[in-house]
């Protein structure tokens, strides 16, 4: 596919629009908090679980009925206008209905006129190749020229689709409004045909199993995870291009060992964050993505014992060089973010 001159690259795509962004903001994204945007209760317990979370995203796409929709645009733009979000730091993201929807120009439109001084991100759902993220692109730099805006908003993918995961590198490299991409395994697997009705996480039919033992006794398995392979690759094109990988949704909201459990594979292979269904998943995404207080300790020995990155140190037997110094700036890095934003976890990192 052809690609845009490097010089033109991060040029507006409408008169007027703001210039693309050529690094993304520093953010601390551990989890994305979805919020049912057209039942009120909800909506108006946003501000209290604003201060628990890094992301609030309203939802107008999967769960949100046909006859709900209008209603829950409606909400988003409500909640924008519920904090000082870019003052609060905490980011509003919003989900839009998908671009064969009926609903997703009246989506983009109404959000971007009425909403996007705050809204710092929209989600784009089931997106299949780069032209997808190319039309959102341009059609959100007409918006923003129209309405005066001098900060661009930034776009989010989801992977639902094979095609989608097939180009998943020409998708991180569509555009610089490009933010991250996210998991979605329920449509995922349906377009896969994968005989599974389970969102994310393993699955008990999904093993290995140990050989033949020669005294008959029963042979050792273990169940696998469904999603590594695909998560590593949607994490390697997301490095490649600069942007974040997240882990998408786990619906089991009763398992919570289950879900720390994905989360933490998610988080090892690369994810920077992942989405929260349910106000009980917002303290394990906090205590996963942020980095092991232990962990960090030894992080910082290692920094200290190299400054500079280069040469070789030996710490508690373990030889220590520039690989492992880059992996240990990779979680200081992570946990002086975590600290700047959460008292308790600076205060267990400086123990």
């Amino acid at each position: 596919m052809s690609q845009k001159a490097p010089r033109q690259f991060f040029q507006p795509l409408a008169a007027g629009a703001p210039m693309p962004m050529r690094d993304l903001p520093v953010r601390l994204e551990r989890m994305i908090q979805f919020v049912p945007a057209h039942l009120d209760k909800i909506r108006a317990k946003v501000p209290n679980m604003a201060d628990q979370c890094d992301v609030i995203l309203g939802n107008l796409e999967d769960a949100i009925p046909a006859d709900a929709k209008e209603a829950a645009r409606a909400g988003v733009i409500e909640m924008a206008g519920m904090l000082d979000w870019q003052a609060k730091g905490i980011g509003l993201w919003a989900r839009v209905n998908c671009l064969n929807s009926p609903w997703f120009l009246d989506d983009v439109t109404q959000l971007v006129m009425q909403a996007g001084k705050q809204l710092d991100v929209l989600m784009i759902p089931k997106v299949e190749g780069p032209w997808d993220i190319h039309y959102v692109d341009q059609f959100v730099a007409q918006l923003e020229a129209k309405a005066g805006l001098t900060r661009p908003i930034l776009l989010h993918a989801i992977l639902e689709t094979a095609e989608g995961v097939a180009r998943v590198e020409e998708i991180a490299l569509a555009s610089p409004r490009m933010q991250g991409i996210s998991l979605g395994p329920a449509d995922l697997a349906a377009s896969r045909k994968m005989k599974t009705t389970r969102v994310g996480g393993g699955h008990p039919f999904y093993r290995v199993i140990e050989d033949p033992r020669e005294d008959a006794a029963p042979r050792q398995s273990a169940q696998q995870d469904l999603w590594h392979y695909t998560i590593a690759r949607m994490v390697d094109a997301c490095v490649m291009a600069g942007i974040n990988p997240f882990y998408g949704p786990f619906t089991d909201i009763a398992d919570a060992d289950a879900c720390e459990q994905q989360f933490r594979n998610a988080f090892l292979l690369g994810c920077v964050g992942t989405w929260t269904l349910h106000p009980s998943q917002i303290a394990i995404a906090k205590k996963v993505f942020s980095p092991d207080p232990g962990e960090v300790k030894f992080a910082r020995r290692v920094l200290a014992a190299i400054p500079d990155g280069a040469g070789v140190a030996m710490l508690d037997g373990k030889m220590q060089d520039d690989a492992t110094w880059k992996q240990a700036k990779v979680i200081c890095d992570l946990a002086d973010q975590v600290a700047a934003k959460d008292p308790d976890m600076a205060a267990a990192y400086a123990e």
